[in-house]
């Protein structure tokens, strides 16, 4: 869904860049809150999460995309999520775009990971501006998700408006 999404967007003339967060460091926030003791923000975890932020921040456009494993959100999106603390505020005035995708085959199973989304970006950040919500329903495994027609042309059609 996110390459459909990309394919759109690139087809629009837009500039996109692909985070697998799968393949990048992530710790988990620790409450140590040094990054809020100094007059400068900084974490003192020195993982990949920094350089993610400033991207987040850069951009005008954040697909926030996760799989469902057992009704909520992947755990390295939590994280990431969780570690934007430092600097959350800085994430304002962007659109978002949601997409998720579960082995169940209802909407509604996948609609607690888009709260959670939206509760980040809605009660979080700075006038978020969300533009949609892709739901990949029926993907068990590894290629499934080409077989919901109506989510891949709605991940392309997202991608092209974005």
């Amino acid at each position: 869904l996110c390459d459909e999404f990309i394919k759109g967007a690139k087809e629009s003339g837009n500039n996109v860049e692909k985070i697998r967060l799968a393949e990048k460091n992530i710790d988990f926030a620790r409450t140590c809150e040094t990054c809020c003791k100094n007059e400068v923000c900084s974490c003192s975890q020195k993982d990949d999460v920094a350089e993610i932020i400033q991207k987040m921040i850069d951009v005008d456009v954040i697909v926030l995309a996760t799989p469902t494993y057992f009704y909520g959100m992947s755990a390295q999106l939590k994280a990431l999520i969780d570690r934007t603390a430092e600097r959350y505020k800085e994430i304002s005035n962007k659109e978002f775009y949601y997409i998720v995708t579960a082995a169940d085959t209802r909407d509604a199973a996948i609609e607690r990971v888009v709260e959670q989304l939206k509760g980040f970006t809605t009660w979080c950040l700075d006038n978020p501006i969300e533009k949609g919500t892709v739901y990949g329903t029926g993907a068990w495994q590894i290629g499934d998700i080409r077989n919901n027609k109506k989510a891949m042309e709605q991940a392309y059609q997202f991608g092209k408006n974005a």
